[in-house]
């Protein structure tokens, strides 16, 4: 009689957007994505299967435990990848130079790939993305909400390539461009001990 296979509750987990309602693309929100992505492997103990552990104790024990059972610890292999594929857009898969999409890979190395894309040339994208937000101007958005909306996009992907913006920063860009029919908000503001975060102006 054939052995029943293991279970595991990510065996079940058919869409994961349900789960991670951030889609990653080229353009960036990486950490959001990533954070989402870790806090699910958290939660059904695969963590290891993106990030192995680097203490040689504990990295023993994990290769010991995959040897154990190579067959299920593949199983849930490919549950992982399956949700990274899942999270990504296509641009990711499959066009840019250093696709995630590979035959027979890891889910290690399909984070390591991903995680490299986003990481790689931080300087450059950082200095690219500071002249955007230095170039903003209010006049060439339909709508305050529109510009402010674009200023904090700008300020998520700034944060992927490790140049976080403060928000006192931001606080000091979206008061200066307002047109003058604002002078009176943005006086009231301004004023205020201590000043307001980006998000509630």
């Amino acid at each position: 009689m054939a052995e029943t296979p293991k279970y595991h509750p990510a065996f079940s987990i058919t869409n994961v957007k349900s789960l991670i309602p951030i889609t990653l693309e080229a353009a960036g929100m990486y950490h959001s994505s990533a954070a989402l992505f870790k806090v699910l492997c958290r939660v059904h103990d695969l963590t290891n299967h993106i990030i192995p552990p680097t203490e040689a104790t504990e990295l023993a024990a994990y290769e010991k435990l995959k040897m154990s059972d190579l067959a299920y610890w593949k199983h849930l292999d490919a549950a992982v990848l399956n949700w990274i594929y899942g999270s990504i857009f296509h641009d990711l898969l499959t066009v840019i130079p250093r696709a995630i999409l590979l035959k027979d890979d890891t889910a290690h190395d399909a984070w390591a790939r991903l995680e490299s894309i986003f990481q790689d040339n931080k300087a450059a994208r950082a200095s690219h993305l500071e002249q955007e937000l230095l170039d903003l101007d209010f006049e060439n958005f339909t709508s305050i909400d529109d510009c402010c909306n674009h200023m904090k996009s700008l300020a998520d992907h700034l944060a992927d390539v490790d140049a976080p913006i403060p928000n006192t920063r931001l606080f000091l860009k979206m008061t200066a461009g307002l047109p003058e029919a604002y002078a009176g908000t943005v006086d009231f503001i301004q004023n205020q001990e201590p000043l307001p975060t980006f998000e509630s102006c």
